[in-house]
């Protein structure tokens, strides 16, 4: 296996995980905020959908004309991690709906445009920098480690809204 369909095959993982937490979560309750200072489900979608773009497509390829679609700064700003103050006040996002659509069009994109990208270039610097990940190699490995960290926030979260874990 080539070390970059293993680190695809990682981000894959990650993102199988994280639906298992999704899958019956009722849309509804996705801005819930359990407890002050805490985020709601729908920020940590958003985030995990602009973070793997951001750690992938835009690193990989550079921007693109269809990224204005597949990732709106609009959503970039309500999702990025200086958006640190989360609101349940669903009116200052996109809708739980778009956000879950948003997380899928990213990912698909990302297994559709990376597997043919060469191997001899995954020890490349990435821009823009990053602050843990240095090549494409890398950050592809923090891409699937960055969503296993916010999963284990979604699992929480579950639990804080009454249901039952799941593991």
């Amino acid at each position: 296996m080539s070390r970059l369909q293993f680190a695809l095959d990682r981000i894959s993982f990650a993102r199988n995980y994280t639906r298992r937490f999704l899958h019956d979560f009722p849309l509804e309750q996705w801005f819930h905020m359990p407890a002050e200072g805490v985020t709601h489900v729908a920020w940590q979608v958003g985030h995990i959908a602009y973070a793997q773009y951001r750690l992938t497509l835009l690193r990989f390829r550079g921007a693109a004309p269809i990224d204005a679609e597949l990732m709106p700064e609009a959503f970039q700003a309500a999702f990025r991690p200086q958006s640190i103050d989360p609101s349940p006040d669903p009116s200052r996002y996109p809708s739980a709906e778009s956000i879950r659509a948003t997380l899928d069009h990213v990912h698909a994109a990302v297994m559709a445009e990376l597997p043919g990208f060469p191997d001899a270039d995954l020890d490349s610097p990435i821009t823009p920098t990053h602050d843990i990940a240095t090549s494409k190699i890398e950050v592809l490995h923090w891409c699937a480690d960055h969503e296993l960290v916010h999963a284990g926030q979604i699992a929480l979260l579950r639990r804080l809204c009454g249901h039952k874990p799941i593991w």
